[in-house]
């Protein structure tokens, strides 16, 4: 009866090939014979406990390094790999990838590899305009671009403004409001006007008569918003700017996007001061609506708010942030998390931030599963803008959270996490997802091509090849 023992084939010979031996030279050593050698380097036979002594007196290998415990860390990594539905089509058993792992871990290595090197490209591909509508220098320095990737590189946290605006609120609270504030620190008197007297204006700096004008137009939450984005630019602004210098931005206009998004980021700050904030998501379970009446704020601005909360050592959790229009254009995008729409995509017609249009103000969630088999929670609502009188336009928008699924327990939205099994298969962008069985397909995926129908006709509406 054969001795058991490990496949260690692969490190055997790296271990023999590092000391400069044949297989005869080892085989000398550990007393065996070279073509038993030769067998266990071919994972033919198993490497005895006997074997591994030997080893260990003969080279001074230490046993645990020999052995390597880093097996069932690179078959997860290659098993995650394995689902890219670029490989749906091929029956690949877990025993296998478990195989090539042991048997050939410099291959599994390389597959790792040239896989990240592959999605890497597809990322860069799915960046890139239609061909011949700009080129790489004017894309990159796109100034909505630039200043999304300047947001998400700080996880859209900025404690040094954080801490500012709370010392602001609370001061802003000692005096009895913003109206008393502006008055008693800026002597500024704050107005509101009719939106054909403010001529398109929500909010004006007149500092010839000492005014804050507003349009009367806007809710109190907008008003608010407004009067704390105007007192963070008096009171902030250097803060402001040497946050924004951070981001070498290449254009002028960058900059200016930039200041104003930290602006915003500040009104946020005062309003919704991050401590007491912070607290009540806890208390409440991250439930927009009953934050957003707690803090008098709009249901966008609170959960905006909420992507924010990343300050070291007061996380909360951590959210995608995303604005639609009926059109599926993309107006506003945050990321603090690992959802990666924050770089690509938003209108995928299988998630339901596209179809939230058909149930107003209605809170709509949803499990999601990207390609790479990664699963998400997602809110969804609409969310409207201007308005305010008879006739009046306004907007209707669309905004949805995104959590990791392992967050989702946190939130009140969540009733049973169980129902992640049931998530919907979603893709990035049609160009970045290759599952070959979606419907819902607007595009091809980048790398493929289209087959012929004349002898079958697919429900999707693209049939593409396997390579």
């Amino acid at each position: 009866m054969e001795k058991q023992g490990v496949y260690l084939g692969p490190r055997l010979r790296r271990l023999r090939h590092d000391r400069g031996l044949t297989q005869a030279n080892m085989a000398a050593d550990l007393e065996i014979s070279p073509s038993y050698i030769a067998l266990m380097e071919r994972n033919q036979r198993p490497v005895t406990a006997e074997t591994l002594l030997k080893l260990a007196r003969a080279y001074k290998v230490d046993f645990s390094d020999f052995v390597d415990e880093t097996g069932p860390d690179l078959i997860a990594r290659l098993q995650a790999v394995m689902r890219d539905p670029i490989f749906a089509d091929i029956d690949i058993l877990p025993l296998e990838i478990a195989d090539v792992v042991h048997s050939f871990p410099g291959v599994a290595e390389a597959m790792l590899r040239l896989h990240t090197a592959y999605r890497e490209e597809q990322f860069a591909l799915a960046d890139r305009r239609q061909e011949g509508s700009q080129n790489d220098v004017e894309i990159s320095s796109d100034p909505v671009a630039a200043v999304r990737s300047f947001l998400s590189a700080r996880r859209n946290c900025f404690p040094v403004l954080d801490a500012a605006a709370e010392k602001l609120a609370a001061k802003v609270t000692e005096v009895g409001g913003f109206v008393s504030y502006f008055k008693q620190r800026h002597q500024l008197r704050v107005r509101r006007l009719p939106s054909d007297v403010m001529t398109g204006s929500r909010r004006r700096l007149d500092w010839h008569r000492k005014d804050l004008l507003l349009d009367d137009s806007l809710d109190t939450a907008s008003q608010n918003f407004q009067l704390a984005q105007q007192l963070a630019y008096l009171e902030f602004d250097q803060d402001i700017r040497n946050a924004t210098q951070e981001g070498n931005f290449e254009s002028e206009s960058a900059r200016r996007l930039a200041h104003r998004a930290l602006g915003a980021y500040c009104a946020a700050a005062i309003v919704m001061p991050y401590a007491a904030f912070a607290k009540a998501v806890e208390t409440r379970r991250y439930d927009i609506e009953a934050l957003s009446r707690q803090f008098g704020t709009s249901f966008e601005q609170t959960a905006h708010r909420l992507t924010t909360l990343q300050k070291p050592g007061q996380e909360r959790v951590p959210f995608f942030f995303i604005r639609v229009d009926p059109a599926g254009n993309v107006s506003k995008r945050l990321n603090t998390g690992t959802f990666p729409f924050a770089r690509h995509g938003g209108g995928c017609p299988l998630w339901k931030v596209h179809q939230v249009f058909r149930t107003p103000r209605k809170v709509v969630t949803q499990w999601l599963e990207l390609p790479d088999g990664h699963r998400f929670f997602s809110i969804a609502r609409t969310v409207n803008s201007g308005g305010g009188g008879f006739g009046t336009p306004s907007v209707e928008r669309a905004v949805a959270l995104v959590c990791e699924a392992h967050h989702a327990e946190r939130l009140i939205y969540c009733e049973d996490p169980d129902r992640a099994d049931g998530s919907t298969p979603i893709g990035i962008t049609c160009r970045l997802c290759h599952r070959t069985e979606c419907t819902s397909r607007s595009e091809l995926p980048i790398g493929r091509q289209i087959v012929p129908d004349e002898y079958r006709r697919t429900e999707a509406p693209f049939g593409f090849s396997d390579s």
